[in-house]
């Protein structure tokens, strides 16, 4: 199966309790199934998340079925992903150059070896 990449980047509030409590709900055992099973619908193979002082950096592996779209729609539709989506924001912020409501914006590739 061939899989494609695409990383994103956003921002924490930076506090550093509201760093760990986002921290912890994304600790290994903590994910919500209601959430990880979303991902994988969506055909994300895999996700990664690394941070460095406030900002995250997000690696996302998708296979051919995955269609940026027809995820926002899944989400929009899935009460699951609505409430956690609302629970992110009170630890994510926008890049400073962000949109309006714009968490996570997908970074540029500018250089492989």
């Amino acid at each position: 199966m061939k899989t494609i990449r695409h990383c994103f980047s956003c921002d924490l509030k930076d506090d550093p309790k509201l760093i760990e409590e986002y921290k912890n709900y994304h600790a290994k055992g903590n994910a919500r199934p209601e959430i990880t099973q979303s991902i994988k619908d969506a055909g994300i193979v895999d996700m990664q998340i690394y941070l460095t002082g406030n900002r995250m950096f997000m690696i996302m592996d998708v296979d051919e079925t995955f269609d940026p779209q027809k995820k926002a729609e899944m989400d929009a539709a899935n009460p699951h992903v609505q409430e956690w989506e609302a629970l992110m924001w009170k630890y994510q912020q926008g890049l400073p150059w962000a949109k309006e409501g714009e968490k996570w914006i997908a970074l540029e590739k500018v250089f492989q070896l």
